[in-house]
């Protein structure tokens, strides 16, 4: 897979994930669908990581390739301790929550992270490699999209 498409691909898996987590009274075939997709994105985000690390792109996109990775791994480890229900009977008395619960806020606030570092890396890779940042356009204006140029044959 092409790391463009790979790049895009993340975001649309992170989506669906999103759109299982929501889903209300989930079967066991649906936690386990997300587990399969949450560790198909660990996979992606590494693939990704490691198809920017090895290109020119900027040192910031690879930074944040290498954030995304971490974080999809961080994501993980929450939800094991959500898939086997790790602190569900300690409470944190300051907050009177769970830590079973305080987990799940941490995996969905690092699922949002995640899905926005690999928009971030998506846009500004996809960006780089079309040389984008070298065409200034004239404030006010939006150009229109360019046209694929036809190979002469």
């Amino acid at each position: 897979m092409k790391l463009w498409m790979s790049l895009y691909t993340m975001i649309w898996i992170v989506l669906i994930e999103f759109l299982l987590a929501m889903t209300p009274g989930a079967s066991p075939v649906l936690i386990y669908l997300h587990v399969i997709l949450g560790a198909a994105i660990v996979g992606l985000a590494f693939y990704n990581f490691s198809g920017i690390r090895m290109s020119r792109v900027p040192g910031r996109v690879k930074r944040i390739a290498q954030a995304s990775f971490n974080i999809s791994v961080l994501v993980a480890i929450l939800g094991a301790l959500l898939f086997f229900e790790v602190g569900k009977a300690w409470i944190i008395p300051l907050i009177n929550i769970s830590f079973y619960g305080f987990i799940l806020f941490l995996h969905v606030v690092n699922s949002f992270a995640i899905i926005t570092q690999a928009a971030a890396v998506a846009i500004a890779y996809d960006m780089w490699d079309d040389k984008e940042f070298i065409k200034e356009t004239e404030p006010g204006i939006v150009p229109p999209m360019p046209m694929p140029q036809k190979d002469a044959e």
